[in-house]
C-alpha cells in the first residue's frame, strides 16, 4: 500500500469531506456566479437607466427615453439569461434522472413565463400612462423572477435561492407601491446589488 493511502489526519478528512460537499452543491445548484450575478448586473444597469428616465418626482434626471432605458434593460436581461441557461445546461450535464428532469422543466418554466409576461405587457401597456406602463413591464417581470426563484428553491430544497426570490418580491412590491421612479431605484440598488452580492457570497461559501 502506498504511504498516501494510510489513514488521513482529522484535518485532511474534514478537508476532503468539505471538497466533496462543495462539488455536490455545485452539481445540484449550479455556479452562483452564473445564476445570480449576471442578473444583478443587468438589473443594476437597466433599472438605473429607467430611474434616470423617470426621476423620483416625475422629472427625468438624464435625457434617456423610455425606449432607450428598456433597450438597456432587456439587452442586459437577454445576455444574463443566456449566461444562466449556460449555467443550467452545465449543471444538468453533471446530473441524471429526476434531478435532470426537474432542471429541464424549470428552464421551460422560465421561457414560458417570460413569453407570457411579454405578451401581456405588449397587449396592456399601450392603454396605460407612461409611468404605469413602465411599472407593468418592470414590476411584472420582477414578480415573475421572484416567483420562479422561490419555486426553484422549493424544487431543490435550496434556501438561499428561495430567500433571494422572497427578497425580490418584497423589493418589487414596495417599489410598485411607491411609483415608477422609486421602483426603478430600489430594483437597481437592492435587487440588482443583492443578486450581485448573493452570487459572490454564495460562490465564496462554496
Amino acid at each position: 500500500m502506498v504511504e498516501d493511502d494510510h489513514a488521513r489526519t482529522p484535518e485532511e478528512t474534514l478537508r476532503l469531506i468539505e471538497q466533496q460537499r462543495t462539488a455536490t452543491v455545485k452539481r445540484l445548484h449550479g455556479d452562483p456566479l452564473l445564476l445570480y450575478t449576471p442578473w444583478g448586473v443587468a438589473w443594476a444597469l437597466g433599472f438605473t437607466a429607467l430611474f434616470l428616465h423617470y426621476g423620483l418626482d416625475g422629472v427625468p434626471y438624464a435625457p434617456i427615453s423610455s425606449a432607450q432605458a428598456l433597450t438597456v434593460l432587456f439587452a442586459g436581461m437577454s445576455l444574463a439569461g443566456a449566461i444562466a441557461v449556460f449555467g443550467m445546461v452545465k449543471m444538468g450535464a453533471q446530473v441524471r434522472g429526476e434531478t435532470s428532469a426537474k432542471g429541464m422543466m424549470y428552464g421551460y418554466a422560465w421561457s414560458a413565463g417570460i413569453v407570457s409576461m411579454t405578451v401581456i405587457a405588449i397587449r396592456i401597456s399601450p392603454q396605460l400612462p407612461p409611468g404605469e406602463s413602465g411599472l407593468l413591464w418592470g414590476g411584472g417581470f420582477m414578480m415573475l423572477v421572484a416567483l420562479l426563484y422561490m419555486a426553484g428553491g422549493a424544487i431543490w430544497t435550496y434556501w438561499p435561492m428561495f430567500f433571494v426570490g422572497v427578497w425580490t418580491a418584497v423589493v418589487n412590491g414596495v417599489g410598485v407601491m411607491l411609483g415608477a421612479g422609486w421602483h426603478a431605484l430600489l430594483t437597481a440598488v437592492l435587487t440588482g446589488g443583492g443578486y450581485i452580492a448573493a452570487g459572490i457570497v454564495l460562490r465564496r461559501r462554496m
